[in-house]
């Protein structure tokens, strides 16, 4: 199998500088997930077409891509035939996808390679039924409900406008007929388009096989054109990392304020309490007590049996098990070692207008209400800061001593306790 993706567009519905796949869901690009989908079901090559913005979306693609550039923005059926080159000795199937739809999930994808493999059609491609099909193309069925074309939604007329069996855009067809037909698509005169959707007529005329495969939720076939359409798109992938976090052991207490993007991963028998977010690539134990109203960013490291609670915030920082860590606290760019205790409203300012800076606590330190650690800075195993202390840069503080005020002084250097 080899796929191409199209994801060339400009994305005017979407009012954004941004170019449309590159808006995050779940804190990850759209394109993204059409990129790691093609990988999952095998494709021993991927092709995606970029037009807009060609340097700003090639960014995100792996050296595995192949990367194709639409000259002029003529549509899809243009963008098809851009990456005809790459297909001459290839007689195989190609699977073809939109770089605006991240709701598509493995298992569809495996229905419509199967369908149309056992059926040998020369395309067999994805539909939804939907409420309101407005903005989409229509599949028109005959009387033995055959499909003999896909009307798109500004040349419908009469009752083609209430159907409401919609193409997604995913076809799976044979790559020699594939090319040889789409010499045979015409401009559309309204939209000054190549339509990629003509092919599915031409190949009924030709009374070549069509087959289709129908979505059975219709949210999965969703593409992204408008901010709305990203909002439902975050709901409906956020909601199936909290499922599957769910299904592997982790609590969340509830699903509807509890935001987790879509790499992360938890251990068995923490509970996540509400109101919390995690971002990428953030790594939580076992057996951990979150929330409520917890953040942490990328780079997050916590080890088992670790109680981080409100209104706290961890972003690229390391803590051992068992570390306590309640209220109002931040810390940044941290190394934390274990069953240490740090107490409210402790800030590690890690950045000095410049760069950031590295904190270090080591095991079964107490880090006292209120302190404020400058980094770079290092706190010693089993040494404790005063309520309120301010320890400055570079003014480390020993194994097993104290250290209290502003700016904090060591006015105890125990031995071993």
């Amino acid at each position: 199998m080899r796929t191409i993706i199209l994801a060339a567009g400009k994305g005017t519905r979407m009012k954004s500088q941004l170019p449309k796949v590159l808006h995050k869901v779940c804190g990850k690009p759209i394109l993204s997930y059409v990129l790691d989908l093609a990988k999952a079901i095998g494709s021993l090559k991927i092709y995606v077409v970029l037009g807009h913005q060609y340097d700003e979306v090639k960014k995100i693609l792996s050296d595995d891509c192949i990367v194709v550039r639409q000259e002029k923005l003529l549509g899809t059926a243009d963008a098809i035939k851009s990456v005809e080159k790459h297909f001459q000795f290839y007689y195989g199937d190609i699977l073809i996808l939109s770089g605006d739809a991240p709701l598509l999930q493995k298992a569809t994808l495996k229905k419509i390679i199967e369908r149309h493999r056992r059926t040998k059609a020369v395309c067999t491609f994805l539909t939804a039924v939907v409420h309101e099909p407005k903005g989409y193309g229509r599949v028109l069925r005959g009387d033995n409900q055959k499909v003999y074309a896909i009307r798109e939604e500004k040349d419908a007329i009469g009752f083609e406008k209430d159907v409401a069996e919609i193409n997604v855009g995913v076809y799976c067809m044979q790559a020699k007929e594939l090319f040889k037909t789409l010499k045979q698509v015409r401009l559309n005169n309204k939209k000054k388009e190549f339509y990629l959707t003509d092919l599915i007529e031409l190949f009924y005329n030709k009374r070549m096989r069509i087959e289709t495969v129908k979505v059975s939720d219709a949210q999965e076939g969703l593409g992204i054109n408008t901010r709305m359409d990203l909002a439902v798109a975050e709901n409906v992938l956020r909601q199936r990392i909290l499922k599957d976090l769910m299904l592997s052991g982790v609590t969340i207490v509830d699903p509807l304020t509890t935001y987790i993007h879509s790499d992360v991963k938890i251990g068995q028998d923490t509970i996540i309490r509400p109101c919390t977010f995690i971002e990428n690539n953030v790594r939580i134990g076992k057996k951990c007590l979150i929330g409520p109203c917890a953040r942490f960013r990328p780079g997050t490291r916590i080890a088992n049996n670790v109680e981080i609670g409100n209104f706290t915030e961890v972003n690229a920082s390391k803590l051992g098990s068992g570390v306590f860590m309640k209220h109002f606290s931040y810390l940044g760019d941290a190394t934390v070692g274990k069953n240490a205790n740090i107490g409210a409203g402790v800030v590690t300012a890690n950045f000095d207008g410049k760069k950031k800076n590295f904190t270090k606590i080591g095991d079964h330190a107490f880090v006292g209400s209120d302190s404020i650690l400058v980094a770079p800075i290092s706190i010693g195993k089993k040494a404790v800061t005063g309520a309120g202390s301010v320890v400055t840069r570079n003014k480390n503080v020993p194994d097993y001593a104290v250290a209290v005020g502003v700016p904090a002084k060591i006015i105890s250097k125990r031995t071993n306790l």
